[in-house]
């Protein structure tokens, strides 16, 4: 069969075709490549199912096949490792379960920077403001009279940025500490209006909650 044998009733149901495979596909990516074949398709049937192209019909599909694409190029993009700032990229492999785009996201959110002198960073029974990612050097610990070290790769403050509560332990990082830093308030507005970057920071901090799990111990008996 050639292009030239194809009637305008065989190309309405190859478009139809194209398209019901794409509402049948979960995968973002296959389904908006599926509706633009679709769309071509009915493009190409407009041209040739009456005397004179259907102009109106071809504007408004090919209006549609634009955004579709638009959409499609925004999916490659935020599956991109290449779009990565260079400056996180040594981040990212810590995140790797975090699709490259809300990655990006959050770090635009966040300042690096080394810590000079040693700085407490949260403090047990007070309101927590920012929120802290351990980049490198040890986490001193106190709570409860308890003192103890924690390995970098850490969050802080990150109980008390879900649950709205105080701080439950007070948190030093020795000079030369280096660490991510979110503004609290910034944060929880930019999630109002972004769930996908919510879900992106929930799916960091839940990790990072499960290695302070693994890493726990039984206090001290009197």
């Amino acid at each position: 069969m050639t292009a030239q044998s194809l009637s305008p009733q065989t190309l309405v149901l190859i478009a139809g075709l194209f398209f019901t495979m794409g509402y049948l596909v979960i995968n973002q990516k296959i389904l908006r490549v599926l509706l633009l074949i679709g769309t071509g398709f009915y493009l190409w049937y407009y041209f040739i199912a009456a005397e004179r192209p259907l102009w109106e019909a071809i504007a408004m599909s090919s209006i549609m096949g634009c955004a579709n694409l638009i959409g499609l190029l925004g999916l490659v993009m935020r599956d991109s490792k290449r779009m990565i700032p260079r400056e996180h990229r040594d981040l990212y492999r810590r995140f790797k379960d975090v699709p490259p785009g809300d990655f990006r996201e959050l770090m635009r959110q966040a300042e690096r920077r080394v810590l000079d002198p040693s700085t407490a960073i949260t403090r047990e029974g007070q309101a927590v403001s920012k929120l802290y990612y351990v980049i490198s050097g040890k986490l001193e610990v106190e709570k409860r009279g308890e003192r103890f070290l924690m390995p970098s790769g850490m969050f802080v403050g990150e109980v008390a940025f879900l649950t709205r509560m105080k701080s439950s332990a007070t948190t030093r990082l020795p000079t030369g500490g280096e660490v991510l830093i979110w503004d609290v308030d910034a944060l929880r507005k930019r999630a109002r209006r972004r769930p996908r970057f919510l879900m992106a920071l929930e799916a960091m901090i839940s990790r990072d909650l499960a290695i302070k799990v693994a890493l726990a111990v039984a206090p001290h008996q009197s």
